[in-house]
């Protein structure tokens, strides 16, 4: 089975003033505007259409600060390879586990926290892994693995071929949603 070649990128637009657009299959020396065919105007739906987030350093996705579902599953869906997985197991556990959680994308990375309570847990992509802070993380039991240069906060990291113990994530989550979170 042949693999699908990769499509080719968007050439970035011309910085000359006003360029001729030259219709596809024209010949060369024969410049012919785009504008006198069909319409001027795209379509309303290639004007609505949204352009692929781009990623920073580490592969995280760069999601515009927002409140709500919405910008965290663009965040979850722009996350590269293997980590798209990752984060939606991770948000499917978290929403199931605590369905009242409100969500926001804050400095690129998804929250969760209990509306009038804060923040109780993020997780953010990187290289190798995704990284799951726990806000108040020294407070659970057992305390999750990853030190932090925070006094309060736990990480748990995930790497590619890991397999999460979603009884203890489940739990973890749990018990940080009832603790005090960030930013209350």
């Amino acid at each position: 089975m042949k693999p699908k070649p990769k499509p080719k990128p968007t050439p970035r637009p011309s910085r000359v003033a006003n360029p001729t657009p030259v219709r596809a299959g024209a010949c060369a020396g024969k410049v012919q505007r785009a504008s006198s065919e069909a319409g001027a105007k795209r379509p309303a739906s290639a004007r609505t259409r949204s352009k692929p987030a781009r990623l920073l350093a580490g592969g995280n996705p760069r999601i515009s600060k927002a409140d709500g579902d919405a910008p965290v599953q663009a965040y979850i869906v722009a996350m590269p390879g293997w980590k798209r997985d990752v984060g939606r197991k991770l948000d499917e556990l978290i929403t199931r586990t605590i369905p009242v959680a409100k969500m926001a994308v804050k400095w690129n990375s998804p929250f969760y926290g209990i509306e009038g309570q804060g923040w109780f847990m993020s997780f953010h992509t990187f290289t190798r892994y995704v990284k799951v802070a726990f806000f108040n993380g020294v407070s659970l039991r057992p305390v999750p693995p990853g030190p932090s240069k925070s006094d309060a906060t736990r990480y748990l990291d995930v790497h590619e071929h890991d397999v999460l113990d979603e009884t203890q994530f489940t739990d973890w989550v749990r018990k940080a949603a009832a603790l005090p979170g960030w930013g209350a």
